[in-house]
Parts: C-alpha cells; structure tokens; sequence
C-alpha cells in the first residue's frame, strides 16, 4: 500500500515568476507603450516640435520674409511630419498594450470619435503581462512619472487660464465702464 495521501504537498519544484519586459522604441509600431508612458512622450514630442518650429520660425525671420519663407515652410512641414509620424506610433503602441489591434489609430482622423479614443488611450488600463502584441511595458521611470504629473497640472492650469483671464479681462472693463459714469 501506498503512503501518499492527498494532503500531502507537492513535490514539484516552484521557482520564482519572472517578469520579462518589452522594449520600449518610439520610432517602431511594434512592442506596448504604457499610458503614463504614452501621455509623457506624446507631450515631448509636442514640445520638441514647438521649440523646432519656434528655432524655424526665428531663422525664417532672421533671413528676411522672402528669402527665408521657403525655408521656414519646408522645415515646419518636416517637423509637423515627424510628429505625426512619431505620434502615430505612439498610438499604435498604446493599442497594443490595450490588445487591440494598431490600425484602430485611423480612428483618430474622424471628429468626436478621436476625442473618444485619445480619452481611452490616455486612461484605460493596460492588459497584464504578455499579450498577443509582447511582453509588458517596462515600469515607469522616475523622470517619466515627474513629466506626466507636471503636464496635467500645466494642461489643467492652461485650461482655467483660457477660462479666468477673459472673464477677468471682461470684469475689469466693466467695472471701469461703471467709474466712468
């Protein structure tokens, strides 16, 4: 007769679960883009196409309005270019970590429904661990947390700027329209 029972505990071997992560490459549409992740890049490209179009802009003045118009409308074409490359690809890494398919970005082009979808974008969850489209997106740095944190507030910021200051604006000359009369 035998002396196994079945309480007694396994014999096999349990090692540790390894996480493995996935690249992360902004020129690539393969791999996952976390959503702290995509909403951070997704402003410094932002960013990095205003200060190129702001350099642009300067040479474009600097060299006369008919000798350097050409060259500002070409480089701003690049940049705008790039960034919409690059945000392409940012998107389509997004949907990935979502496990949707990347061609769901061609969503973006129609009005209303690219609202909808950048809001989806920006905060569903990613799916856990590996999925059809790789590994997991390596966990947020530091740096990238810090950015993402401080484009809210600014992007919050902005928007109760552009509300208050014309309203302020509009008070102030009414209440000295009032003390004129």
């Amino acid at each position: 007769m035998s002396q196994t029972t079945p309480y007694s505990p396994p014999a096999a071997t349990v090692a540790d679960m390894v996480t493995e992560y996935g690249d992360i490459n902004i020129l690539s549409a393969r791999g996952r883009l976390g959503r702290v992740r995509y909403f951070a890049y997704g402003l410094l490209v932002a960013i990095g196409a205003g200060v190129f179009a702001g350099i642009l802009g300067g040479i474009g003045a600097a060299m006369g309005g008919g000798e350097g118009g050409p060259l500002m409308i070409g480089g701003l074409a690049i940049v705008y270019i790039a960034m919409v490359v690059i945000s392409v690809m940012l998107a389509v890494q997004r949907l990935h970590d979502l496990d949707k398919t990347g061609w769901l970005f061609l969503l973006m082009l129609i009005p209303i429904v690219n609202i909808i979808l950048g809001l989806y974008l920006l905060f569903a969850a990613g799916s856990k661990g590996e999925n059809r489209f790789g590994h997991a997106p390596p966990p947020n740095s530091t740096g990238i947390v810090i950015v993402a944190w401080l484009a809210g507030i600014l992007y919050i910021g902005g928007i109760l700027a552009a509300i208050a200051v014309p309203a302020y604006m509009s008070y102030q000359q009414q209440a000295q329209l009032m003390q004129q009369k």
